[in-house]
């Protein structure tokens, strides 16, 4: 599976518009839209066997009210591994938005009950035009995250290690955790106890989007540095433990 090599230096510039202010004026075009349905089709999918989808819609049209031009709602099948799936792939969204400078904020309250070509919405973006680059990250290093040794035990990869900790994640809870011992697991992982700001029963849901987005960051970074993997992948259903095995990588 090969991603988009672009994709890993968008890594270094995105980061979340929580509020979309003195962004300039410029407005998302048609064909950009076009383009980014276009591009969706053409993403890798964690998992081939779930259907998913995208609909974009005016963001005055949703409850997201953060200043944004557009939403961009992810729908999917309701299949073993979607919520993973979808992070996957709208991780992938996420950074070729960066690239065509629309700036994104992953807009994990977003509400609608209406299905699209029968399937269920899982999760929104708020996207709009970013007409000055400096509006972006500066220094990815100086963002709010767990250390390299929070979140991975075993032999560093120099740049997958340091990297893939930068993941953004829901409410920046940061659930994963790496055990390399010959092969690389990847956990859902929290402390007992911690939730941060989310509602209790939400947690797993959003952590396992999460889990998606960071194994998108992992292929990226090992492909990146051209390290050949093979990836299984395991079920996770959301029970509440402390470390859930997710995916188990062998490198070549």
């Amino acid at each position: 599976m090969l991603l988009d090599k672009t994709l890993y230096e968008m890594i270094f510039k995105r980061k979340s518009f929580h509020i979309f202010r003195n962004v300039g004026n410029e407005s998302i075009s048609g064909a950009e839209l076009d383009d980014t349905q276009s591009a969706y089709s053409e993403f890798a999918p964690l998992n081939p066997g779930i259907k998913t989808t995208i609909r974009i819609v005016p963001e005055k049209q949703t409850n997201c009210k953060r200043g944004g031009e557009y939403c961009i709602l992810l729908y999917s099948e309701k299949k073993d591994g979607y919520l993973q799936n979808i992070g996957y792939l709208g991780e992938q969204l996420d950074l070729y938005l960066v690239s065509r400078n629309i700036g994104t904020l992953w807009f994990g309250i977003g509400k609608t009950e209406e299905p699209f070509e029968e399937m269920e919405f899982v999760i929104m973006f708020s996207v709009r035009k970013i007409s000055d680059d400096s509006k972006y990250r500066r220094d990815m290093f100086k963002s709010k995250r767990k250390s390299v040794e929070e979140i991975w035990e075993g032999e560093k990869i120099p740049g997958v290690s340091d990297i893939v900790r930068f993941a953004p994640s829901a409410c920046n809870s940061q659930p994963w955790y790496v055990k390399n011992d010959g092969e690389i697991s990847v956990y859902r992982h929290k402390k007992p106890g911690k939730r941060g700001i989310m509602p209790a029963d939400k947690v797993s849901f959003y952590n396992r989007i999460d889990i998606g987005i960071f194994i998108c960051f992992m292929d990226i970074c090992l492909e990146n540095l051209d390290i050949g993997f093979e990836k299984k992948l395991y079920s996770d259903d959301g029970e509440d433990k402390e470390s859930v095995l997710n995916a188990v990588y062998r490198l070549d």
